[in-house]
């Protein structure tokens, strides 16, 4: 769903996404783009488009929002449980479904979906997270009834065939592999939520591990559709030129009667902070980079003071202009961009500082990230930081709402959330009137110090061992393990 913006993502893929960010030429990055005024701290109006919820009697969430500026229909159907609902060791099921679902549903066979949506012009798409699965799409308003055909199939009849699964599942784990040769700061994240989360489910591989995909055969992917999909976990949103009365009445036609699903919602115990001190050490013989995260468990999505968290995540590490990134590449040139990331979840949250450098610098990075955590600890923010970010983030939010794709994925995600639209429509207004108590409040009571924080490095072991242990106790294990923690996962 390339055109669709979500509330929260995967902390993995976040991490991999602000750190490709800034890797690279530095063309026209986030600070450069938009002109700060440190005085512009008023928020121009906005909020979400209004709108009702209805639930249909087999528990399905339903939102309709006309919006006929321009001829096209988009849509996002959430399915609570993502992969929470994954079954222990056998991670990365929720995902391969995710895939599998669009590769033949209905009458059509994969090539044939395939073909049905290109030919009009159409996206149509799937995709798992840590908390929901996720299907979206939008096409020209004419072919909405199409659109709900698929979305129907899609849901109801899928194919689910054995061989493509086998053939996915097998190719995930080459992909696996391949990263771990190519692409270790894709895995950063990965291993960093592993550690940071410890056995807490959020600390799960969405996609799954080598080892936790080895395992999942056909009947685990046929027992998650089975259990997990049904009626009462869908929140479908529909926003676009249409018209709602005739729009209810398809939907209704093609679910009104579909099922609640079987299984037991999930139920997920608060997260916990870890005592800091501990390195997870993951070896890679011959590398000539170290990639690390560093940072430990948060709060969660219901965070009274979230307004205040995010201004204090954009001026540590959360544009180009941050300090982080203007410590450890602006002026000392240790890495191609530095970042932090805040995840707030259900039932809490992680915040990390996340980076690369050369094998020899390691240390140095490591102890000037951990010296810029000790600086916003001590000095905070001033009123020139604490308006710039105001004016990046209020400059930002207009536009993460604009379009018909924007709109269904933040409203599914909201309703089924049970945020509604005030946490949206109140947060201009809460970042405008952010002050710097409230920075200092969230500085002292989320933010870990350096005594609290955990390493995770990948890197070459034999190279950085005996230096990194001055950071606590060192765990290792081989990049070449098929898991993301030195036990299972």
């Amino acid at each position: 769903m390339k055109s669709q913006k979500y509330l929260t993502l995967p902390f993995a893929l976040l991490a991999v996404l602000l750190v490709a960010a800034c890797a690279g030429k530095p063309a026209a990055p986030e600070g450069d783009a938009r002109k700060i005024v440190p005085s512009a701290r008023q928020p121009e109006p906005f909020s979400l488009p209004a709108y009702s919820v209805e639930t249909l009697p087999n528990g399905m969430e339903l939102v309709l929002i006309e919006k006929r500026d321009v001829p096209l229909v988009a849509f996002t159907l959430r399915l609570e449980g993502g992969a929470l609902v994954d079954q222990q060791g056998r991670e990365g099921t929720g995902d391969l479904l995710a895939e599998l679902l669009t590769r033949g549903a209905g009458e059509r066979d994969a090539q044939a979906f395939a073909e049905t949506v290109a030919a009009v012009g159409g996206e149509f798409d799937a995709g798992n997270g840590i908390e929901a699965l996720e299907i979206g799409g939008e096409f020209m308003s004419r072919d909405t009834e199409l659109m709900l055909d698929l979305l129907h199939d899609v849901l109801r009849e899928p194919m689910l065939d054995k061989d493509e699964f086998e053939k996915l599942r097998d190719r995930r784990i080459q992909q696996l592999a391949a990263m771990k040769d190519t692409s270790l700061r894709g895995l950063t994240g990965v291993y960093g939520d592993a550690f940071i989360y410890g056995g807490h489910p959020y600390g799960r591989p969405v996609g799954g591990s080598q080892a936790s995909l080895a395992g999942v055969d056909y009947a685990d992917l046929r027992n998650y559709f089975r259990e997990h999909v049904g009626a009462d976990r869908a929140t479908l949103t529909v926003v676009g030129d249409f018209d709602a009365d005739v729009v209810r009445e398809q939907i209704e036609q093609r679910f009104g009667d579909w099922r609640a699903a079987p299984a037991p919602q999930v139920t997920v115990p608060d997260t916990s902070t870890q005592p800091g001190g501990k390195v997870l050490l993951v070896d890679k013989p011959g590398a000539t980079q170290t990639y690390f995260a560093i940072g430990n468990t948060a709060v969660s999505r219901e965070y009274e003071n979230r307004a205040a968290l995010d201004v204090v995540n954009t001026v540590f590490g959360g544009r180009f202009t941050s300090m982080l990134n203007d410590a450890l590449r602006v002026k000392a040139g240790l890495t191609y961009g530095a970042s932090s990331r805040v995840e707030q979840l259900a039932e809490g949250g992680a915040i990390r500082m996340v980076s690369f450098t050369a094998t020899e610098t390691t240390t140095a990075a490591i102890d000037l990230a951990l010296d810029v955590l000790d600086r916003l600890h001590a000095e905070g923010l001033d009123e020139t930081m604490l308006a710039s970010a105001q004016t990046y983030i209020l400059g930002l939010l207009p536009p993460d709402y604009e379009t018909a794709a924007d709109l269904s994925v933040a409203i599914a995600e909201l309703e089924q959330l049970d945020l509604g639209a005030d946490y949206v429509n109140n947060y201009g207004k809460a970042v405008a009137a952010v002050d710097l108590a409230a920075t200092r409040d969230v500085i002292d009571n989320v933010y870990p110090t350096r005594n609290e924080v955990l390493f995770v490095l990948i890197g070459d072991a034999d190279a950085i061992r005996d230096d990194i242990s001055k950071y606590g106790e060192v765990i290792e294990m081989s990049i070449d393990d098929p898991h993301f923690l030195p036990s299972n996962d």
